[in-house]
């Protein structure tokens, strides 16, 4: 039996069987893709030097890779580098800084930490969001407060003190946490086949903590159209697609689990391709844009040798063949933030909302500022 089925097998049924009795909605498609990178460059106990190797590489050939691509707003892709507040060191941060602000990507936060409290976890992450913010001129500020605002990847997939034994997190209220620190969506999931895996499945929702209680987001309530209140400790969460990939089958006989990772033993293939828009990730009552978060580790070795060494440029040929060049359909390269406010959009004034987002520059970290339209 596949590990942890139990957790997310449910729910991936019961989406399979709503999905073959929804008529669906009429074109265009629009399909909005992101890359989460859980980039973490002293992976491994890498040395400083090392470390440094790994960033230029991505600083080196990342544009020139992208530049031979293009969306269907005419948009070169984007990478988040989802960095790891206990792996700060100026001198690999600002060289991502300089990708970003050319237009490559953005830069967001990542997080590894062990029996953890609510204190000092809103204290490390409301200093490295300033720190990003201040020294790096990444991330942005609420207009209104002036909060540092930032997208979120937990380390280990241990969200909200998920994992059983309760190790690499160990706060119980870590979505609220996450919320007055400044964090508007969480991008870490999906976690199969560990134990850390939520029972909702392939969704965008909002989700509460319960204090005194782990795995809070466990459950919650989907993001709609006109739906779109954010309550007292509650947090978005944007999912990754979850699946059963029966082309690749353990033994021959039981299919193996697709989570949306991009590494070197599971590259990029045009079935997954397929598969991820299949799961109809999406805001409700928008049911025309489908949102596709895949994730990889792109500091480690081998997969930064298969993404840089053709596995990007697979995926993005193939992207653009089944997407943008298919008559009905449109594909939108979005950084994660990107993602968060085109959900934003959708939900706070439907798919016309999305029509009138507006295309200017960002100046914080490169990325497409996208208003609601009134």
């Amino acid at each position: 039996m596949m590990r942890n089925a139990r957790l997310w097998l449910p729910g991936l049924l019961r989406q399979a069987y709503a999905r073959r009795r929804r008529a669906l909605p009429p074109r265009p498609w629009h399909v909005w893709f992101c890359i989460a990178d859980h980039y973490e460059p002293l992976w491994g106990g890498a040395s400083a030097e090392l470390a440094g190797r790994r960033v230029q590489t991505w600083c080196r050939r990342y544009p020139e890779i992208a530049a031979r691509h293009a969306d269907s707003d005419g948009r070169t892709p984007r990478h988040t580098f989802f960095y790891p507040a206990e792996e700060y060191r100026p001198e690999l941060l600002e060289p991502l800084a300089g990708l970003c602000r050319a237009g490559h990507g953005a830069v967001e936060v990542h997080l590894h930490h062990d029996r953890d409290d609510a204190r000092n976890l809103e204290r490390v992450l409301r200093g490295f969001a300033a720190t990003l913010h201040e020294r790096h001129g990444l991330l942005r500020r609420d207009p209104r407060t002036g909060q540092v605002l930032f997208a979120f990847v937990h380390g280990n997939w241990a969200l909200d003190n998920a994992r059983p034994d309760g190790r690499w997190c160990g706060v119980n209220d870590e979505l609220s946490v996450l919320a007055r620190a400044g964090c508007r969506v969480d991008m870490t999931l999906p976690s199969a086949p560990s134990p850390t895996q939520t029972r909702k499945v392939n969704a965008i929702y909002f989700a509460r903590s319960c204090p005194g209680r782990a795995r809070g987001h466990d459950r919650g309530r989907d993001v709609a159209v006109g739906g779109w209140r954010v309550h007292e400790r509650e947090l978005l969460l944007l999912q990754g697609p979850l699946a059963l990939d029966w082309r690749r089958r353990k033994g021959g006989l039981l299919p193996r689990i697709e989570n949306g990772e991009l590494s070197a033993d599971n590259p990029p293939a045009p079935h997954r391709v397929e598969l991820w828009v299949r799961c109809g990730i999406g805001v409700r009552g928008a049911e025309g844009h489908l949102f596709v978060k895949v994730h990889t580790h792109g500091a480690q070795e081998r997969t930064m040798a298969m993404l840089l060494g053709g596995g990007l440029e697979s995926l993005w040929r193939t992207l653009e063949a089944r997407f943008r060049d298919a008559p009905g359909w449109r594909l939108h390269y979005v950084t994660a933030w990107e993602m968060y406010e085109a959900v934003r959009a959708l939900a706070t004034g439907g798919p016309a909302a999305v029509d009138g987002l507006g295309r200017g520059e960002d100046t914080t970290g490169g990325q497409r500022r996208l208003e609601v339209a009134s």
